[in-house]
């Protein structure tokens, strides 16, 4: 398949796409919204000649923080347009950048030439950055046309992936030749992506900038303040985040396994997706006393299970926890960030589904931070061992944080390369 016929397939695919937002706005409202900015119309104004960053989802725009805080401080003269696709990443843009006058904010575009042509030519970037592997022919053909330098940040391509991009040679090939760098986490990556075409000079293995995530040195204390307030200072709790349709009653019977032996055991639950918080609340408050964090109201003695049903505080409810269980891995999901909770030197429990991020788990694996489970049976053994062996607990958390410290220094090689895209 080449771009022109990619086109003519998506133009025939659009009635199928206005089903889909049709039908994930009956679950998620959101979605019904903004719908002429995924056409570029109706874009309000814009400052123009900056760096354009996108960021698919909400994942992604969390990785992409770091590298646009970095681009405001070394770049004070020129304005950031960050885009994304969903409403759950659009909210978490405008959470972290509320007040930075430099950032503004829309969806971008369907991969339609006459939408990316007029959404650049809204924005006029001297540089995109695409955040992770959210490529798409036709907004970097546009790009080429114009002479917009594209690089590809923090760049991964699992085997699964490769043997897509190769199935379709004729449009993936020609576009990986016009990217101008592509910034890859490890040199298994590079490898695949020069085998697809991507251009030997352009290809980089910088590593992972989620290796560079700063925790805020007020995050700790803030959650010890709470479980005191809770009176959950000596009570074991266990964060189970990201998790997705599937995997929750799976955890919950890992909880109940626990509860069994430690009565006053403590599963803080946060789901992936905010249009599943009510189904999920609705799972957990038919066998457990749950509360859900979007109340505001307090943990007591009685409370067994805690919704994080809140955006953007995962990182402040992994560090309520003794131990982390990374969702999307005990369903063939693939696995969400690991390095998160690591960075707080929490032991990482995931299931047997990590293929989104292989040799990040590895390294965990390896070095002894991370400890992978099968089942509910296994999840409930894991976190049992780990409240009963605390020593086992601090020993996996130092380890993880030790791999987090070893393996830093992504963030500057990847702005390194992008200074000299832009000079």
């Amino acid at each position: 398949m080449n771009r022109t016929l990619y086109t003519l397939l998506f133009h025939l695919g659009l009635p199928l796409v206005a089903l889909r937002l049709f039908l994930r706005g009956r679950k998620a409202p959101a979605y019904r919204a903004r719908i002429a900015e995924r056409f570029a119309c109706g874009l309000r104004p814009m400052r123009q000649g900056g760096i354009w960053v996108h960021a698919v989802s909400v994942g992604e725009s969390i990785a992409a923080a770091p590298l646009v805080r970095a681009l405001l401080k070394q770049y004070p003269d020129l304005p950031i347009t960050l885009t994304c696709m969903t409403p759950t990443g659009s909210e978490r843009i405008r959470a972290m950048f509320d007040g930075e006058p430099r950032v503004q904010h829309c969806y971008l575009p369907y991969d339609l030439p006459w939408a990316a042509g007029r959404f650049l030519d809204h924005v006029c970037p001297r540089l995109g950055i695409i955040m992770e592997t959210e490529l798409w022919p036709n907004h970097i053909h546009q790009c080429a046309r114009r002479g917009i330098p594209v690089a590809l940040a923090n760049a991964r391509l699992s085997e699964r992936s490769a043997r897509g991009y190769a199935r379709f040679a004729g449009l993936t090939r020609p576009m990986l030749e016009e990217m101008s760098l592509i910034a890859v986490q490890t040199e298994t990556e590079a490898e695949r992506f020069r085998s697809l075409g991507a251009r030997q000079a352009c290809v980089q293995v910088t590593g992972s900038i989620k290796f560079d995530l700063k925790v805020d040195g007020q995050l700790m204390p803030r959650a010890r303040q709470l479980r005191e307030q809770w009176g959950a200072s000596q009570r074991p709790v266990w964060i189970a985040a990201s998790t997705h349709d599937g995997e929750d009653g799976l955890i919950l019977e890992a909880h109940r396994q626990l509860l069994s032996v430690h009565s006053d055991a403590l599963l803080v639950l946060v789901p992936r997706h905010p249009e599943r918080f009510a189904a999920v609340h609705e799972l957990c408050g038919g066998q457990f006393s749950t509360v859900r964090r979007s109340t505001g109201d307090a943990v007591t003695a009685q409370t067994q299970v805690l919704l994080g049903d809140t955006m953007g505080e995962l990182l402040f409810l992994y560090a309520l926890a003794d131990i982390a269980f990374v969702g999307g891995s005990l369903v063939p999901t693939g696995g969400h960030n690991p390095l998160e909770p690591a960075a707080l030197a929490l032991p990482v429990l995931m299931g047997p589904h990590v293929f989104n991020f292989l040799e990040i788990s590895a390294m965990l694996r390896e070095a002894g931070a991370l400890q992978q489970v099968d089942d509910a049976e296994g999840l409930a053994a894991a976190v049992r061992r780990l409240v009963e062996l605390p020593q086992d607990a601090r020993r996996m958390g130092e380890a993880g944080r030790a791999v987090m410290q070893a393996n830093q220094g992504a963030l500057q090689r990847l702005l390194d390369g992008l200074a000299r895209l832009l000079s």
